[in-house]
């Protein structure tokens, strides 16, 4: 991911997975890999999220400067819905 925008869009739709879905270990592992690109990559930190009906909200620091951010609720709920609607693709391996 090249820029802070794109990474924070994958991790926050794969969060919003994570969440809706603890066990699922595969999208964990994704959240982690996402976590340390935002962290190592793009410098960011002390993230927070809000929601309303229509946009996630996240809030961030890069380079000591705190920043804000917004994206529609339907692009980055639109992985967790495809999962909700067809759960046998999705089907969750944990790791032994």
């Amino acid at each position: 991911m090249r820029s802070v925008q794109d990474t924070l869009y994958n991790w926050l739709t794969i969060k919003v997975v994570c969440d809706a879905r603890p066990d699922d270990t595969a999208a964990q592992e994704t959240k982690q890999m996402f976590d340390e690109m935002l962290v190592e990559n793009h410098g960011v930190s002390d993230i927070k999220i809000e929601t309303d009906e229509e946009m996630y909200y996240v809030h961030y620091v890069r380079e000591g400067e705190s920043k804000k951010t917004r994206f529609p609720r339907e692009l980055i709920e639109v992985m967790l819905n495809q999962i909700n609607l067809e759960p046998d693709k999705f089907v969750n391996y944990p790791n032994n």
